[in-house]
C-alpha cells in the first residue's frame, strides 16, 4: 500500500459505556482511560484518531485538547459542527491548538442533524444546512491563510479579522485538513468545492469507485480552486488470527446485536441520511459483498461505520483495504471493539501489512 496512506483509529467520546460492543467498564470516558487509548495509538503505529461528536456527548474539542496535551505524536481528528461553532471562534481555537501541538490538528466538519435546539441552533432544511457548511469551511480556511479578512455571506460575516496565532505552514500542509462526509447531492457539492478529504463509509468497491469519479467530475464542473480532493474510508475492521475465527466472532457479534435490538450500536439512526441509507440497503444485495464486506450488522442495529464490517485475518483485511487504496483512498479511519485491545492487535498485525 502507498506510503502516502494514513491510518487513524476512532475514539467514540460517549458518556454511555459499551459503545458498539465495547467493554462496559466504569470510568470508560475518563481522561485516564482516553489517554491510555491515545498513547496506545502512538505505541502501535497509528497516526491519531477521529473523536466523535454530537450533543449529549462530552465536548469534542475539549477532549481533543486534553489528549493532545498528554501525548507527543497523536493527531486528533476533531469532529465539529457549524452552528455549534462560529467560523472565527473555531478558526482561533483550532489555530491555537495547532500551534501548541506542533501541527497535530485535523478537523472533521459534520453537517448531519443533531439536537439543535439544545444549543440554540436552527439549521433549517438540507439546502440551508449545506449552504451554511460550505460558507463555514471557506471562511475558516481564509482565516487560517489570510490576514485582515472581511467577508459578508448569507450566514456569517467578519470584519478585519486576523486569527492569532497564525497557522504555521509545514511542508505542503498550509493548515489543518478539513475532512467532510455525506452522500447527498448537496453534500457532494460542498465536498467537491471546499473539503480537503471526502470520507466514505464502508460501501462496496463499485460504490466507492462511482462516487470518487462523480466527485472528481463535480470538482471540475464547480471550478474547485483548491488542491485536488483526497479520499478516505471510515469502516469497522474485524481482524482475528485466522479467517475462520474472524467470521465466527463476527457472526457471534451480530447474533448478540439481534438479541439486544442493536442497543449501543445505532447512534446514527436517529435520522437516516442519504449515506446511511445507502449502507442500510446493502444487505439486500447479500450478507457478504466483495470479498469480505459483511453487511448483516446493518440489519440488526449497526449504524454509521458499524453498519458494514471488513472481516477476516490480517491478510484478508489488508488485501481488501489495498483494493480501496487502488481506487484512490489514502486516509483510513478504522476501528473495532473492544477498542483498546483492537488498537494493539490491529496496530501490530494489520498496519505492518499495509505499509509493506
Amino acid at each position: 500500500m502507498s506510503s502516502n496512506s494514513e491510518f487513524l483509529w476512532y475514539i467514540p467520546n460517549d458518556v454511555k459505556a459499551g459503545h458498539r460492543g465495547d467493554a462496559a467498564v466504569e470510568n470508560h470516558n475518563s481522561l485516564e482511560t482516553l489517554t491510555t487509548h491515545a498513547r496506545a495509538l502512538e505505541e502501535h503505529g497509528w497516526k491519531g484518531a477521529l473523536i466523535g461528536t454530537g450533543w449529549g456527548r462530552p465536548d469534542t474539542f475539549t477532549v481533543a485538547a486534553a489528549l493532545a496535551a498528554r501525548t507527543t505524536t497523536f493527531e486528533p481528528l476533531i469532529a465539529i459542527r457549524p452552528g455549534y461553532w462560529r467560523p472565527a471562534n473555531f478558526a482561533s481555537a483550532a489555530a491555537t491548538l495547532d500551534q501548541l501541538t506542533g501541527g497535530r490538528v485535523r478537523v472533521n466538519v459534520v453537517s448531519g442533524l443533531d439536537n439543535l435546539a439544545a444549543y440554540g441552533d436552527s439549521e433549517g432544511d438540507q439546502a440551508h444546512r449545506y449552504a451554511r457548511t460550505r460558507e463555514f469551511m471557506r471562511l475558516v480556511r481564509r482565516l487560517w491563510t489570510e490576514e485582515n479578512v472581511t467577508a459578508t455571506g448569507e450566514h456569517f460575516e467578519v470584519t478585519e479579522s486576523t486569527v492569532v496565532p497564525r497557522i504555521e505552514a509545514r511542508g505542503n500542509r498550509r493548515h489543518p485538513k478539513l475532512y467532510f462526509g455525506g452522500a447527498s447531492e448537496a453534500a457532494e457539492r460542498v465536498s467537491a468545492t471546499e473539503a480537503d478529504v471526502q470520507l466514505f463509509w464502508g460501501e462496496p468497491l463499485d460504490g466507492v469507485r462511482e462516487r470518487i469519479a462523480r466527485l472528481k467530475a463535480l470538482s471540475k464542473v464547480l471550478d474547485r480552486d483548491l488542491p485536488p480532493l483526497e479520499f478516505g474510508l471510515r469502516i469497522t475492521t474485524l481482524v482475528r488470527d485466522t479467517t475462520d475465527e474472524a467470521w465466527a466472532d463476527a457472526e457471534a457479534k451480530v447474533a448478540e446485536m439481534a438479541k439486544s435490538k442493536g442497543a449501543g450500536w445505532n447512534d446514527h439512526r436517529q435520522s437516516i441520511a442519504v449515506g446511511q441509507r445507502r449502507l442500510l440497503d446493502l444487505h439486500e444485495r447479500g450478507d457478504v459483498l466483495d470479498d469480505n464486506l459483511y453487511t448483516a450488522p446493518g440489519k440488526f442495529g449497526g449504524g454509521g461505520a458499524g453498519t458494514t464490517w471488513l472481516v477476516g485475518s490480517a491478510d484478508d483485511v489488508a488485501r481488501s483495504l489495498r483494493k480501496y487504496q487502488d481506487l484512490g483512498i489514502t486516509h483510513f479511519v478504522l476501528s473495532d471493539t473492544p477498542y483498546l485491545s483492537e488498537i494493539k492487535r490491529q496496530g501490530d498485525q494489520l498496519l505492518p501489512l499495509l505499509r509493506g
